[in-house]
């Protein structure tokens, strides 16, 4: 007798391992690469944000800052009159150590912070004396004028309330949290008037 023939199954191929209904896998298949996630996307963002606004600022924001006039013959000319009155101030100078108890030794320092007020009130006065001739100039140079105007005031206060009798240090002014000693150094740093700075001699 000859034997029934077999029914044969065919599953897959050599040629399909993953079976029927797949596509071969080939070299631009992206199946079984992670997609990024959200997070990745947005640290990403986040890095080339960072690097482009550092190289914006590092080559091509301005560098020029925001207090310097263009009339530099002005800037040059006060750091003259501050030169000079920094060495009559100093001419001034009284390092003895100061004993609170003492009425008379309160009275003379307070006498002295006054004559050396004198000093730099004179020297602001010749500073202004002449306006910047551009335009920036004239505008920045009074705001300055009246931060310095305050700060002569508060080394008048403090004269009077060391005369007083009360030794304590010295407080000044502030505009938006900020001393007004440092908005006057600032001016003057940027400006290349470093003898203009508000003086720290209390």
């Amino acid at each position: 007798m000859v034997p029934p023939p077999r029914e044969v199954v065919v599953t897959h191929t050599a040629h399909d391992p993953a079976g029927p209904g797949h596509e071969p896998l080939g070299p631009g298949s992206d199946q079984g690469r992670p997609r990024p996630t959200l997070g990745i996307v947005l640290i990403s963002l986040a890095i080339l944000v960072f690097v482009v606004f550092w190289v914006w600022a590092l080559f091509f924001a301005s560098k020029e800052s925001i207090n310097r006039i263009d009339d530099r013959a002005w800037a040059d000319r006060a750091q003259e009159i501050c030169a000079a009155a920094n060495v009559e101030r100093e001419g001034l100078a009284d390092y003895r150590r100061i004993d609170p108890d003492d009425r008379a030794m309160l009275r003379e320092r307070a006498d002295l912070i006054d004559t050396s007020t004198d000093v730099v009130e004179r020297m602001i006065d010749d500073v202004v004396a002449v306006t910047p001739s551009d335009a920036k100039g004239a505008e920045l140079v009074p705001r300055w004028e009246a931060d310095y105007r305050v700060y002569l005031q508060n080394r008048r206060d403090y004269a009077d309330l060391v005369r007083s009798g009360a030794n304590e240090p010295f407080r000044q002014a502030e505009t938006g949290g900020v001393p007004i000693s440092e908005r006057l150094t600032r001016f003057a740093v940027d400006n290349h008037m470093p003898a203009c700075v508000a003086p720290r001699d209390l």
